[in-house]
């Protein structure tokens, strides 16, 4: 059996441990931002006061590639991983999603489909197939920040 000297000083050690672990959490809870923009459309209104523009949610996050180990091995949705595919890896997009990524860097846009998941994280995340990272200028640096915005059926 310990000594109650041992005992305590292990409390003082846990009980710190405690304290920290709340502080250290605050920047990825502070991490994700939620903008609502309006979606433009090029059909003309019948009626301009009855039609209102319709919301998609956009989410800031941020965007890293698949690693070359990942190519031929099977996504969540069953097809093989194609490191030319403009594909994407969401945490909770439903598989079968067209979205845009916006490297918010360059302005540069790909349309990507989502195929697969990725692990749950306290901020926007998308994992991108390397053809995707090329498009958006950022193959080389690893990670970037960007904006991904869902599309809906039609505007794809």
């Amino acid at each position: 059996m310990a000594s109650p000297e041992r005992s305590r000083g292990l409390l003082w050690i846990v009980l710190a441990c405690l304290m920290l672990l709340p502080i250290h959490t605050l920047p990825l809870l502070a991490a994700e931002q939620v903008v609502e923009t309006p979606a433009v459309t090029n059909v003309a209104p019948q009626n301009a006061e009855t039609q209102k523009p319709s919301l998609a949610k956009k989410l800031v996050g941020f965007a890293t590639y698949y690693a070359k180990k990942f190519q031929g091995r099977r996504t969540t949705s069953g097809e093989r991983y194609h490191p030319e595919k403009l594909t994407a890896a969401h945490q909770s997009l439903p598989l079968g999603t067209k979205i845009r990524v916006r490297n918010l860097a360059n302005n540069k846009e790909v349309t990507v489909v989502v195929n697969d998941r990725c692990r749950r994280r306290g901020f926007p995340f998308i994992d991108l197939s390397r053809a995707a990272a090329k498009k958006l200028g950022f193959f080389g640096a690893g990670k970037a920040n960007v904006a991904i915005i869902p599309l809906k059926e039609d505007e794809s």
